[in-house]
C-alpha cells in the first residue's frame, strides 16, 4: 500500500518553483500586450478606411475636380486606399520610387490618363496638357512629313550651272571636245618589227657560223709554233 501510495506521489507534478511562476506572469502580460496592440492597429485601420471614404465621396461629388493627389503612405495605406476607390467605381495609380515616397492619385473614370500623362508622373514630372498636345501636334507633323517623302521617292540632287559654261573663261567652250580622243589598242604591243632586230641571220644561219668559228680555234690550237 506504501508502495502504491508512493508512486502515486512521484507521478504527480511538482509545484511549480518561484522561477517558474515568474516567467508564466511575464508570458501572460506579453499576450496581452501583444493582443491589445492587434487591436489598436486593427481600429486604426478602420478609422483609416472611413476617412479614405470620405475624403473619395467627397472627391466624386466635386465637379470642380477630375484627379486627386494624395500624401505618401505606406504599403498597407495604399491597399486600403486602392480597395476604396475600386468599390467607389474609379481609377488609381500609384506613383514614387522609394515605398515612403510612394503616393497615390485618383482619377474620375470619365477622366482617366493617358499613357503619356502616367509617364510624366511616373518620371516624378507635373502633367502640362498644353505642352502634351503641342509634343503631339508636332509628332505627327513630322510623321506626315516622313510619308509623303516615302510617297514622293529619293530626291534626285541637280547643278544649279554647268561647270563648262562657269569656267569658260578660262578653258573655252570647245576645249573638251577638242582635246577628247579615241584610244585605239596597239595590235603589235609586245612585238618588236623584223628591221628593228639587230642580227636578221635564221636560226640555222646562226648555229653554221658558231660550228665554223669553234672549227677555226681548234685547228689554230693544233698547227706547231713557228719558230
Amino acid at each position: 500500500m506504501a508502495d502504491l501510495l508512493g508512486s502515486i506521489l512521484s507521478s504527480m507534478e511538482k509545484p511549480p518553483s518561484l522561477g517558474d511562476q515568474e516567467t508564466r506572469r511575464k508570458a501572460r502580460e506579453q499576450a496581452a500586450r501583444l493582443k491589445k496592440l492587434q487591436e489598436q492597429e486593427k481600429q486604426q485601420k478602420v478609422e483609416f478606411r472611413k476617412r479614405m471614404e470620405k475624403e473619395v465621396s467627397d472627391f466624386i461629388q466635386d465637379s470642380g475636380q477630375i484627379k486627386k493627389k494624395f500624401q505618401p503612405m505606406n504599403k498597407i495605406e495604399r491597399s486600403i486606399l486602392h480597395d476604396v476607390v475600386e468599390v467607389a467605381g474609379l481609377t488609381s495609380f500609384s506613383f514614387g520610387e522609394d515605398d515612403e515616397c510612394r503616393y497615390v492619385m485618383i482619377f474620375k473614370k470619365e477622366f482617366a490618363p493617358s499613357d503619356e500623362e502616367l509617364d510624366s508622373y511616373r518620371r516624378g514630372e507635373e502633367w502640362d496638357p498644353q505642352k502634351a498636345e503641342e509634343k503631339r501636334r508636332l509628332k505627327e507633323l513630322a510623321q506626315r512629313q516622313e510619308e509623303e517623302a516615302a510617297q514622293q521617292g529619293p530626291v534626285v540632287v541637280s547643278p544649279a550651272s554647268d561647270y563648262k559654261d562657269k569656267y569658260s573663261h578660262l578653258i573655252g567652250k570647245g576645249a573638251a571636245k577638242d582635246a577628247a580622243h579615241m584610244l585605239q589598242a596597239n595590235k603589235t604591243y609586245g612585238c618588236v618589227p623584223v628591221a628593228n632586230k639587230r642580227d636578221t641571220r635564221s636560226i640555222e644561219e646562226a648555229m653554221n657560223e658558231i660550228r665554223a668559228k669553234k672549227r677555226l680555234r681548234q685547228s689554230g690550237e693544233e698547227l706547231p709554233p713557228t719558230s
